[in-house]
């Protein structure tokens, strides 16, 4: 419910405070004195475009803040899905610049005006005589006949089971597509995979052969400079090794002189080890260096058979190729082996869909058994209205397809006037006809689920007397089950009020503002009697006013 509305700078308001309670809350006034500028206001945290040459004052934002009890409406999904604080008391708020931007929170957390108006539109619903395209809306006429069927559990089990259904519906048509396109493709991957498994890669060969053969080419270079190594190591005159045994034998001569010459011919023997282990090495790469033209054509072919396949796949490595390879047996197997894959996802789906026709029947069922009592209850609550002759319709047609909903179309007829045929309402009554027709059935939808805040703004334009009253009492039942609040012009409906707001002008100097106050018993005698006989009611319209304001 609404608990408080704060406006600040909108028309003729520049600072205004309503608390509303619970149960039916009046608001009455001259014509002008600002009703409709209250609903404006509040239609702007509903998520409504705003204009700025409509402040109060040009050069100060307005801001609009609503603060709402939402406990019973099970929201808090809602909230998690756009990632908001939920909290069991819950503040809108708009804030429009004087340059016309607008900003939006919900509990201080900032949303576009989509979001806002989502959340707005589960908390309050403001009907007047000329917003009738809900009531013909299917979508509506199907949550009324929902309501009365009481299967919100049933419903919830369905919409899961759908969701998963269109769900596995598209993973299947995925499936298929992908299928569809491996087997056309089967005999070009086939042939690129045979292609590469022929080729026997692996993944440093590469490398190994760039080396190999970038040797057998410079082979007689290898080999003169290798020969010329062991020249100097050991096979010429002044060779190296025989120098340094020649250095060898003068410092064994001098060990008996000096200890530190024992150490130092111990470390020439062992240098001398090692050259004589590198010139053998030097002499066995040597002699296993030979030019090998053959040998370098076959490694040049394999290197060009290598070359050639990166160059079609437009990569750089074996490794790359490799992984080519593995990713072309995977589309084969899956070409091979995808209508398995295809039969089992198909198999779920069917019995994903007996258990939506076995839950779409229970759905019609209840629903079937819920018309008799719609036509009934709506009907009686017109007749209390004054529309004595009113026939109302609700057909139930099946769908070929299921839907979010089950397998129902819903399509109310209408009828208010003996010898008329049925249509649809938006075709076949007024406006203030289709008020009170919204009326019962909104106070149909109330006393079987929670809704939220509703706003009737003069939809009792057109009625007088007995049947004013009659809306009254109607209005009072509803208030039972939900908050609301009603702009009235009668006084029969203002009687009906727990609580009843005087929205006024209050003229000061040169500026015109737009005030409310909450009404005492006193106050309300003479505003009603007011509304009964003009401005200066007689004793007669006061009494008058008593009587109705009596239990």
């Amino acid at each position: 419910m609404l608990q408080k509305l704060t406006i600040n700078n909108y028309a003729l308001i520049d600072n205004l405070e309503i608390g509303f309670d619970a149960g039916l809350n009046i608001l009455t006034g001259e014509t002008g004195a600002g009703k409709s500028i209250i609903l404006g206001a509040l239609s702007l945290i509903l998520g409504q475009r705003a204009e700025s040459r409509y402040f109060f004052n040009q050069q100060k934002k307005c801001v609009i803040e609503g603060s709402f009890r939402i406990g019973d409406f099970h929201l808090r999904s809602l909230f998690d899905e756009h990632d908001l604080d939920y909290e069991a008391e819950t503040v809108l708020r708009r804030e429009i610049a004087a340059d016309g931007k607008s900003r939006a929170f919900i509990n201080d957390t900032p949303v576009n005006l989509t979001i806002l108006k989502q959340i707005g539109e589960k908390l309050i619903d403001i009907h007047s005589q000329h917003a009738t395209l809900e009531i013909n809306d299917p979508e509506f006429q199907l949550l009324v006949v929902d309501s009365v069927a009481g299967h919100t559990a049933l419903l919830g089990s369905y919409q899961t089971k759908y969701k998963l259904y269109k769900k596995e519906i598209a993973r299947l048509k995925q499936l298929t597509d992908e299928s569809e396109k491996a087997k056309a493709d089967l005999d070009y991957f086939q042939f690129q995979y045979d292609e590469l498994e022929k080729a026997g890669l692996a993944a440093d060969e590469q490398e190994l052969l760039e080396q190999e053969l970038y040797a057998l080419n410079n082979a007689e270079e290898i080999k003169r400079n290798l020969l010329g190594a062991n020249y100097l190591l050991q096979d010429g005159e002044a060779a190296v090794l025989n120098q340094l045994k020649d250095a060898g034998q003068q410092l064994a001569a001098l060990e008996k002189f000096n200890p530190q010459i024992e150490d130092l011919h111990q470390r020439l023997n062992s240098t001398i080890i090692e050259l004589k282990d590198i010139a053998a090495e030097v002499e066995n790469i040597e002699q296993r260096t030979h030019t090998n033209e053959q040998r370098a054509d076959e490694v040049n072919t394999r290197l060009s058979i290598i070359y050639n396949l990166q160059k079609k796949h437009r990569v750089n490595t074996n490794a790359e190729l490799l992984q080519i390879q593995d990713d072309l047996s995977e589309k084969i197997q899956q070409a091979l082996f995808s209508d398995d894959a295809i039969e089992k996802l198909q198999k779920e789906i069917d019995a994903i869909k007996t258990d939506l026709e076995q839950l779409s029947a229970e759905l019609s069922a209840n629903r079937t058994k819920a018309i008799p009592s719609i036509q009934e209850q709506v009907v009686g609550s017109l007749a209390e209205m004054g529309m004595n002759n009113s026939v109302l319709k609700v057909e139930l047609t099946p769908t070929a397809e299921f839907t979010k909903t089950g397998t129902d179309v819903v399509r109310f007829l209408f009828s208010a006037n003996k010898g008329h045929s049925l249509g649809e309402m938006s075709k076949v009554a007024s406006g203030g006809e289709l008020s009170r027709v919204m009326l019962s059935i909104k106070s149909l939808i109330a006393a079987y689920t929670a809704l939220p805040t509703i706003i009737f703004d003069e939809i009792d334009t057109g009625v007088s007397g007995e049947v004013a009253n009659k809306v009254g009492q109607i209005m009072e039942r509803l208030a039972k089950n939900l908050q609301v609040i009603t702009i009235t012009h009668l006084p029969q409906i203002a009687s009906k009020g727990q609580s009843h707001y005087f929205v006024y002008k209050d003229n000061q100097a040169d500026v015109t503002y737009t005030r409310i106050k909450q009404l005492d018993q006193q106050e309300r005698i003479l505003e009603i009697a007011k509304m009964l006989s003009g401005d200066k009611p007689g004793e007669s319209a006061l009494q008058n006013a008593r009587e109705l304001l009596t239990p």
